[in-house]
């Protein structure tokens, strides 16, 4: 009996001992990959900082080795300076847009920060020449700088987007930095696009309960979501109310009776999907075991013995040995070709299915200066729609087809399905009307013979710009530094 209850002790404190250990594991793990940095400047800020502070410079003294990747983001690479004029690759894309800035001007993104340069330089966002002037709102400016949730908090949410885009020039002069995603007191995780908590809310859900790895990604969504400017204040939001498939949101935004434009030559009502990364990104098997944005576009680096996250961010193949490799066991020459592999076969597919939508809007416009009745059409601008919507959703997904290469793939093929059922009834709307030939093509072989059949006038548009960058943004930028919105 004593043998039993000395063996039954030993079992128990030897379990209770693993139990400590495996604790104390956890706690340091949790610290060494979470905390070693802000734990460390906790204690030995040279610099306080309250409020919202969205000159991210700063931020240097506290933290100077995230803010030196951070500067990095200028650096050339997989994610440097250079942009790619997407039209110019692409000329069907410019039909895709007609009636919409996007068919004036699409390039890659260049990263955080030239997000305010890329956005004022662009033709899309106009030559407004007063605080008044101008096409676009307020809302274009809700992600490309930490100015944005200052700008909120003090003049609140109504009084900052109820207004032109140009109206905020002088105040949105940071890029995209620390305090988009930093509460200063201790640097947590925090969310500084109230749209964001809004969506989790109307699901029924509480963003304030999200783990630490769960707000490495979240934080990430507030920007790299779909979204549509609601309202007459443009107010933005995302329509995540059904769901985070391009079906749900279809469905949103179908029941709400939403349209971003009408199609210039199809008169289809076009869906315009914003970047849905956060989204398809889910629907992939990283996200579903639960890595992190951050864990592969912010992967950690040591210097010094201290841990901190490269805030570098950029494409994760420029570092394998620090975002795949530290899962995988892969060389990098084949890690980097199931990236491209997957990329080329989504390619094949988004080729296909620009091709067949450019030459479905053609044929719609050429259906209504046949006579088609809008009776008749009514059928074919709800394909269209569909299609487009599939197609944008699949395209504007930075990275999807890594993310979710079998979602993209499966949106992209429904979305080519869709087109040829558009083509289809069209051609059915034609013989009716007693047409039977072939539908007369126009040259839009590049993105200059592609804008001027959609009636676009480019040298009017590149000299309004101009007049604007010269004439306008030296004037913000002055008084941002009168002003101390700029540190330097």
């Amino acid at each position: 009996m004593k043998d039993k209850l000395k063996s039954w002790q030993g079992w128990l404190l030897f379990t209770l001992a693993m139990a400590v250990i495996f604790a104390l594991g956890v706690i340091i793990s949790y610290l060494m990959e979470r905390r070693t940095e802000v734990v460390n400047v906790v204690y030995n800020k040279k610099t306080e900082i309250t409020g919202i502070e969205a000159r991210s410079s700063v931020f240097a003294e506290n933290y100077l080795r995230e803010y030196k990747t951070w500067v990095d983001t200028v650096s050339t690479g997989l994610n440097g300076r250079i942009s790619v004029d997407m039209l110019a690759q692409r000329p069907e894309m410019v039909v895709l847009w007609a009636g919409y800035a996007f068919s004036k001007d699409y390039s890659t993104p260049r990263g955080h920060m030239y997000a305010l340069q890329d956005i004022t330089r662009s033709l899309r966002s106009g030559a407004p020449m007063s605080a008044d002037d101008g096409f676009q709102p307020a809302s274009c400016w809700m992600c490309k700088s930490s100015d944005v949730p200052r700008m909120v908090a003090t003049i609140g949410v109504d009084s900052f987007y109820n207004n032109k885009w140009a109206a905020w020039g002088s105040e949105i002069v940071n890029p995209i930095g620390c305090a988009d995603c930093h509460e200063p007191k201790n640097m947590e995780l925090h969310i500084s696009r109230p749209s964001l908590v809004e969506a989790f809310q109307r699901q029924g859900r509480d963003i304030t309960q999200a783990t630490p790895q769960e707000m490495r990604s979240l934080v990430c969504a507030q920007c790299h979501s779909e979204y549509y400017f609601k309202g007459d204040i443009k107010y933005p939001t995302f329509p995540w109310d059904k769901g985070f498939t391009v079906e749900d949101m279809e469905k949103y935004y179908d029941e709400t009776g939403f349209t971003d434009y009408i199609h210039k030559l199809s008169r289809a009502p076009i869906l315009k999907a914003q970047h849905p990364d956060y989204e398809i990104f889910q629907m992939g098997i990283h996200g579903q075991r639960g890595v992190s944005c951050a864990d592969c576009h912010m992967p950690y680096d040591d210097e010094g013995g201290v841990k901190y996250s490269d805030h570098h961010i950029q494409n994760p193949l420029a570092v394998t040995e620090r975002t795949c490799q530290a899962c995988h066991r892969d060389s990098k020459e084949t890690l980097c070709k199931n990236v491209y592999d997957r990329q080329q076969k989504a390619n094949e597919l988004r080729s296909l299915l620009e091709k067949e939508l450019a030459k479905a809007h053609i044929e719609a416009k050429f259906a209504w200066d046949t006579g088609a009745t809008e009776n008749e059409m009514q059928e074919v601008l709800l394909l269209i729609r569909q299609a487009q919507w599939r197609w944008d959703f699949g395209v504007a997904s930075h990275g999807g087809s890594f993310h979710a290469p079998q979602e993209t793939m499966r949106i992209l093929g429904h979305g080519l399905n869709k087109a040829f059922q558009a083509r289809m009834a069209i051609n059915k709307i034609l013989v009716s009307h007693g047409y039977t030939d072939e539908v007369p093509f126009p040259d839009i072989s590049t993105k200059e013979k592609a804008q001027q059949y959609i009636g676009l006038d480019m040298p009017a548009e590149r000299a309004a710009k101009d007049k604007f960058l010269k004439e306008v943004v030296p004037k913000w930028l002055q008084k941002a530094k009168a002003n101390g919105r700029i540190v330097n």
